[in-house]
């Protein structure tokens, strides 16, 4: 087992890794429009640099056996994200990176808190129908009249005053801790088959109710809130938690047919939805109207080439929404084929070490808590890089770290500080381990022997 000290110590490294290509990408972002050093580059450099030397500091007072690069990575992310939004700003002048660095520093101090005050993640479950109704309120949320606000056809936000946020960033990781809750206490009546199908193993059907609640909800989001990500995204979450704790193909598989059925259903009725799907298919033939958006998203990839123009060199600010749903896109443009590889490496590798702490963990509600914040991340980033990549139809969620906005950062930044005690937990010496492992399942006949 490594010390801790020496994982704290490779965290710090990195982390100044992290501060140089904030730092850095700044300046050279402010040099391709004039010589010298940038007026604010000292507050730049002292806000990011204080804030994550709060972080590492919190992390070895609260969490000092934990992994290593969650925090690195995910402060390397949101270098790369503020450098861009800073350089999509010189264009705007809407002084976007100026909030984005507030909500960081609002992020980071929330990351804090949640290692500061959850000393252990199992203490969550007892709470897990207070996350449920904690989750769907939040995600339904924005369909409340005169609280929710359109922006770009998608009821996603809620207006209080002066503030906008998106609370479904939020009921994710509540339904998260709620799916991980209910199916460790259930999980081996969801796993028990009553009957077979060939090699399919069938539990009884009132099991499938959770799997027909989420679909609902699912479609409730598509419905009312005209948003094909959150939908997709709340109904899958659930499904993998599920399959993860059962180990039986039979949830995903009808998963899948309410998926379809609900799609073509959507596409018949919807005319939203049939112009999604349209504006992917044929994008170039709405060109001058709502193809537009992706079109400049494919030339920007393309003008990037391998090596990119250069920080501060190419026109990513010609995309609409450029800083929030296509990021990803100006990455291209600017950083080429080479930075966008490096990009989807560095999510790889969060998602990786994140799935492998999954596997580690010792207790059941660990496992899949732990199981449904990766999915979340990995989805995420899966739906929006293949949506401005014209890999799937766009949709409307945000690039974990990157994108503008402080309901998504604030959101991730609690997702990492439950990772982070989650890991710290596995390197504890065990108290009372389970048997259970993801894959592993229990088969009764009809008397209710085990077998």
């Amino acid at each position: 087992m490594i010390p801790g000290s020496v994982k704290r110590n490779t965290e710090a490294s990195l982390l100044l890794l992290a501060c140089v290509v904030a730092v850095g990408g700044y300046w050279l972002t402010s040099l391709s429009r004039k010589p010298g050093v940038p007026h604010g580059l000292a507050l730049f450099a002292g806000v990011f640099v204080g804030v994550y030397l709060a972080a590492h500091l919190a992390v070895r007072r609260y969490a000092p056996n934990s992994d290593p690069l969650f925090l690195p990575i995910a402060a390397l992310l949101n270098a790369i994200g503020l450098v861009l939004i800073s350089r999509l700003d010189l264009g705007t002048h809407n002084n976007l990176a100026s909030a984005q660095l507030r909500w960081m520093v609002i992020s980071v101090a929330v990351f804090i808190a949640t290692l500061a005050l959850i000393n252990d993640v199992r203490a969550l479950a007892r709470y897990r129908y207070t996350w449920a109704l904690a989750g769907v309120v939040l995600i339904l949320l924005p369909i409340t009249p005169h609280l929710g606000e359109t922006i770009n056809g998608a009821r996603l936000w809620i207006h209080i005053g002066p503030l906008s946020f998106q609370p479904g960033e939020f009921g994710k990781v509540a339904l998260v801790l709620f799916f991980a809750g209910y199916l460790a206490e259930r999980r081996e009546l969801l796993a028990v088959a009553v009957r077979r199908w060939g090699p399919i193993g069938i539990p009884e059907l009132r099991h499938f109710g959770p799997v027909v609640a989420a679909w609902a909800v699912s479609v409730l989001v598509l419905v009312e809130e005209r948003e094909l990500g959150a939908s997709l995204l709340f109904f899958a979450i659930f499904v993998v938690m599920l399959w993860v704790a059962t180990a039986r193909p039979v949830y995903p598989l009808s998963s899948m047919v309410l998926f379809a059925g609900g799609s073509y259903v959507s596409y018949e009725a919807l005319n939203y939805v049939r112009l999604r799907v349209f504006v992917w298919l044929h994008p170039f033939q709405a060109v001058h109207g709502s193809g537009y958006q992706i079109v400049q998203s494919l030339f920007s990839l393309a003008t990037g080439g391998l090596w990119g123009t250069g920080l501060g060199l190419g026109r990513p600010d010609l995309i609409p929404e450029a800083a929030t749903d296509f990021i990803f896109s100006a990455v291209g443009e600017e950083l080429g084929y080479i930075g966008t590889t490096a990009l989807l490496c560095a999510y790889a590798i969060f998602a990786a070490r994140a799935f492998g702490l999954a596997t580690r963990c010792r207790d059941d509600f660990s496992k899949l808590l732990v199981t449904g914040l990766a999915t979340v991340f990995s989805l995420q980033t899966i739906l929006i890089i293949g949506g401005v990549t014209r890999m799937i139809p766009l949709t409307g969620v945000t690039l974990p770290f990157m994108s503008y906005g402080g309901s998504s950062l604030l959101a991730n930044f609690v997702v990492v500080g439950l990772l982070l005690r989650a890991s710290e937990d596995t390197a504890a010496p065990p108290i009372a381990s389970s048997s259970w492992a993801p894959g592993q399942t229990t088969e009764v006949g009809p008397a209710g022997g085990g077998r």
